[in-house]
């Protein structure tokens, strides 16, 4: 019997947390059903029998203390709300404990902004990690030694887990029951719990945010410029040349102020608009890319699949319904 460690931190959201241990304990309850042992010893591990979660709203009960815990196989970090330092400042107490169940064996998931807590082990340090993408410049600007994958639902290295924005994490946890207890039951749960199985991307969910909260002005206002004439043909030389900079020096200094080349910015903000265009007009597919600066019609529809998940036709018939009706 593997036993499932679920964290209770100060300020979790409650529905990544009851959501797993719901999950969890389904499986045992199939088990038993069947005539089988349970497969899971679930408990919620906590700093304090209760523990105030949801900016206060609930209140959790735990089933034992963090120093009671002598061996486990998974711990789970949900999701954490509110004010991401204060809630990891709040919470410090686990993070030595993470690491050391790590270093004895055990295995470690983060669900949603659960990343951050993670990330301050150090145990994701050159590693790959999720999260929501609203909190992706964030994430990026604190743990800069860590490999953000925005696009992604699901990360599996080295037996740290993670996974991407608010509910997509109950994908995290079907795919560590699959591992831990076949496909069979994570059909069946998937099923039961009407969860879209095998997703693996939260690209067609993300809005782009261009990274502007840091201190290179010139970067900024290049951004500024992009944003605000994304429709022109705009090459990095003319940007350098309107900030009086080298072309080099602007590419280096943009890609490490935003995180994005110039090149990748442009496009970003393009496809954005783009996006916005197919869910609220009914235009064409060929005018929205007009009206976006792109005239060759594979390229667009190559950059946008590639940004987003889905092809031009597929995103407009995913969110705007008269155009996908008429």
């Amino acid at each position: 019997m593997k036993h499932i460690s679920i964290l209770v931190p100060n300020g979790a959201i409650l529905g990544s947390l009851e959501g797993t241990r719901q999950l969890f304990t389904q499986v045992n309850q199939f088990a038993v059903a069947k005539g089988a042992p349970p497969m899971f010893q679930v408990q919620l591990v906590g700093l304090s029998k209760e523990t105030p979660l949801s900016g206060g709203l609930f209140t959790a009960h735990t089933d034992v203390l963090i120093d009671e815990v002598k061996k486990t196989d998974l711990i789970i970090i949900p999701a954490l709300d509110g004010d991401l330092r204060l809630a990891v400042e709040k919470n410090q107490d686990f993070i030595p404990w993470i690491t050391h169940h790590y270093k004895s064996g055990a295995e470690v998931a983060s669900l949603c902004l659960g990343a951050f807590l993670l990330a301050s082990t150090g145990l994701l340090k050159g590693r790959s990690c999720a999260t929501h993408w609203m909190a992706a410049n964030d994430f990026r600007k604190w743990f800069p030694d860590v490999n953000l994958v925005t696009e992604k639902i699901i990360t599996d290295e080295f037996g740290i887990y993670s996974s991407g924005g608010a509910f997509s994490y109950l994908n995290l946890i079907l795919y560590l029951i699959e591992k831990y207890a076949g496909r069979d039951l994570a059909v069946l749960l998937a099923k039961v719990f009407a969860i879209e199985l095998d997703r693996d991307t939260q690209s067609p969910f993300t809005i782009f945010r261009g990274q502007k909260e840091h201190e290179d002005e010139p970067v900024r206002k290049a951004q500024e410029f992009i944003e605000n004439n994304f429709q022109d043909k705009i090459t990095i030389d003319q940007l350098a040349e309107m900030h009086a900079l080298g072309r080099r020096n602007l590419e280096r200094r943009f890609k490490k102020a935003t995180s994005n080349t110039v090149a990748e910015y442009i496009q970003r903000v393009k496809i954005e608009a783009a996006k916005k265009n197919l869910e609220i007009s009914r235009k064409n597919i060929n005018e929205i890319m007009y009206d976006v600066g792109y005239s060759d019609t594979k390229a667009f529809r190559t950059i946008f699949k590639k940004i987003t998940g889905l092809s031009p036709i597929e995103y407009r018939n995913k969110y705007n319904k008269m155009a996908a009706v008429a």
